[in-house]
């Protein structure tokens, strides 16, 4: 079984993976502060909850673009489960060339994502990830990764917002009635989730434009399902992408 972990800003995903499928997707908080130790406990107990049997892991990958967790999980891989992890950066085999001016300043999670997009796509694709921070990253009908876009997440534009504006409180992520809010509630929710909704739908027509109007649009991060719905550019929403990227490249890593 293979333990796939996808280290974000926010919160880390450890899939766990048999014969190229995904059984099982465990999340956590993002806690830098947390040793190697502490965290072989928090996933062992995850495990447990769920009757998972640790002694099945025999292959692990790691993607990061948190530099003070990376060590923290290699090392808490090791310990928990005696296996030494394969971490996704410069040397490691990915099957796709990095048309980005400096290969190693992309985010590890992009290139993923790109990995999976293009298996799912087979052809031109743009990946759009609802993570901390949205990105757009786009893949040539070769299978290169050309670069793409970053923009300030959903939760940090909320926040921001809500920590500048003293009138205006919290609100849950939530599609509105109509666009046109009748109450400061329902305003919030429309400029986030069709302001980003239509934000999606501006950059991925300007991407196109750029690399062909038959490009594909594959969505993923948490937020992927409640704004994927509202745009027209986004084809499909799958949640595990980014982990089933890390198969992907495990599996070009050890064949």
């Amino acid at each position: 079984m293979l333990l796939a972990v996808d280290v974000g800003n926010t919160n880390i995903s450890f899939g766990l993976l048999e014969r190229g499928k995904l059984v099982h997707h465990l999340r956590c908080e993002s806690a830098r502060q947390r040793t190697a130790d502490e965290y072989a406990i928090v996933v062992r107990q995850m495990m447990d909850l769920y009757g998972i049997d640790p002694k099945k892991v025999d292959a692990a990958i790691v993607a990061s673009v948190v530099p003070a967790l990376t060590e923290t999980m290699v090392a808490f891989i090791r310990r928990g489960f005696s296996v030494d992890a394969l971490v996704v950066g410069p040397g490691v085999k990915t099957g796709m060339p990095i048309l980005y001016e400096d290969p190693r300043e992309v985010g590890a999670d992009r290139i993923v994502n790109a990995v999976a997009g293009f298996e799912w796509a087979k052809s031109t694709v743009i990946v759009v990830d609802f993570g901390t921070a949205t990105t757009f990253d786009c893949v040539s009908k070769k299978g290169e990764y050309l670069g793409g876009i970053i923009t300030p997440g959903v939760q940090i534009s909320a926040d921001a917002l809500f920590a500048r504006a003293a009138r205006l409180h919290r609100v849950d992520f939530a599609v509105p009635p109509r666009a046109i809010g009748r109450n400061p509630t329902q305003s919030i929710q429309a400029g986030l989730i069709f302001g980003y909704a239509a934000m999606v739908d501006g950059l991925c027509a300007r991407l196109k434009r750029e690399l062909g109007d038959d490009a594909r649009v594959i969505a993923t991060g948490g937020l992927a399902p409640l704004i994927g719905k509202e745009t027209v550019s986004i084809e499909e929403v799958d949640g595990d992408l980014t982990l089933n990227g890390l198969y992907l490249i495990h599996k070009r890593n050890v064949a």
